[in-house]
């Protein structure tokens, strides 16, 4: 009788915790979904806000409104990218806003002659190599801000908001506080040319988030930032060498935030002395509002993507209402902490 009664318990102890494992498990299976379709969350915005915009002004649907939208896009699209990636590591780089603008001075401080025009350069190079030294420009500002954080552990925020400031001051210091007007042919090459009816800085940013959202998916490496995001400690002890792709993340995301500096100098035919200023306000609503999660290891590039077309249909729709652009910093703001908010029960994230 006592064996049967030890059976029966110790088959009613096996039964509990399987009921309790399942009702546990349902919550993590709904979270699942919802995380799951979280990156599509702003597909329906997308929608409404074309649908708004359509009542708004009939001139909204338009092909030579919406290819200006995809236009203004790009720089801050690419932006987003290198934020989106570096942010999935579970790091950030406030640096890039002032990498934009820093990028192309030091190109054009390096190949424009010292005389017979307005900015004074060094002439030291040919004007064939602008673009690579822009882009070399931005790896070294990557390559040192990971060094800062990941050789010398220092704060990773910290490091890169003083890299912004300083950034920003020799960015000012090199073009003398005046636009450079005197661009190469390059720059004005991918900056207003078209391809197949669309502007190429719209192709080239569509190939990129392709390409990153691949290497994300399916390349060993893109799915070892989610690892590291997620936990590095972990990430290293199953052997992903956590401080070399993140170094990499960092370098990649300079440089890309140096190449929307071409593209940008390259659509409006000049560089401004404060050329990027406050932009990393916008990156961080795109990334957020996309899904990108703050804390690291989650997130997609079509969510940060979404994101950044979000921002800019707002921004649109607003111009075509008249609503003054003073209120566009606001907005911002307001949307960055309505996603935190959102995105904070959408991920089942407890109360501390």
């Amino acid at each position: 009788m006592a064996a049967t009664t030890d059976a029966g318990s110790t088959a009613s102890g096996a039964a509990a915790p399987s009921a309790a494992t399942a009702t546990a498990a349902a919550p993590t299976g709904r979270r699942i979904d919802l995380a799951r379709y979280r990156d599509l969350s702003l597909v329906p915005v997308l929608l409404v806000l074309g649908v708004i915009g359509f009542i708004v002004s009939p001139a909204f649907l338009t092909s030579a409104n919406l290819l200006g939208v995809a236009q203004q896009s790009t720089e801050l699209s690419l932006l987003v990218l290198g934020e989106a990636l570096i942010l999935i590591t579970g790091k950030m780089d406030l640096s890039l806003e002032s990498t934009i603008g820093v990028g192309p001075v030091v190109a054009m401080w390096l190949v424009l002659p010292s005389h017979g025009g307005r900015f004074q350069g060094l002439g030291l190079l040919p004007t064939w190599t602008a673009i690579p030294l822009c882009l070399l420009t931005g790896a070294l500002i990557g390559a040192v801000n990971g060094f800062l954080i990941l050789k010398l552990r220092l704060n990773g925020f910290i490091v890169t908001l003083g890299g912004l400031t300083m950034l920003r001051g020799l960015q000012v210091a090199l073009s003398q506080g005046q636009s450079i007007v005197e661009v190469p042919n390059s720059f004005l090459y991918l900056g207003e040319t078209s391809w197949l009816g669309a502007p190429a800085a719209v192709w080239i940013c569509l190939v990129l988030f392709a390409v990153g959202g691949a290497a994300l998916a399916w390349l060993r490496h893109g799915r070892a930032l989610y690892a590291i995001g997620g936990n590095a400690e972990a990430a290293r002890t199953a052997g992903i060498r956590v401080d070399r792709i993140t170094w990499s993340v960092l370098v990649v995301g300079s440089v890309l935030a140096a190449f929307a500096g071409v593209l940008y100098t390259g659509h409006y035919g000049s560089i401004s002395a404060d050329q990027g200023s406050g932009w990393i306000f916008q990156v961080f609503a795109a990334t957020v509002i996309g899904g990108v999660s703050l804390n690291g290891g989650k997130g997609t590039l079509f969510g940060a993507l979404t994101g950044v077309l979000t921002l800019q249909l707002v921004v649109n729709v607003m111009t075509l209402a008249g609503v003054p652009p003073l209120w566009n910093q606001f907005l911002n703001g307001a949307i960055i902490i309505v996603a935190l908010v959102i995105s904070r029960y959408a991920s089942g994230e407890k109360q501390e």
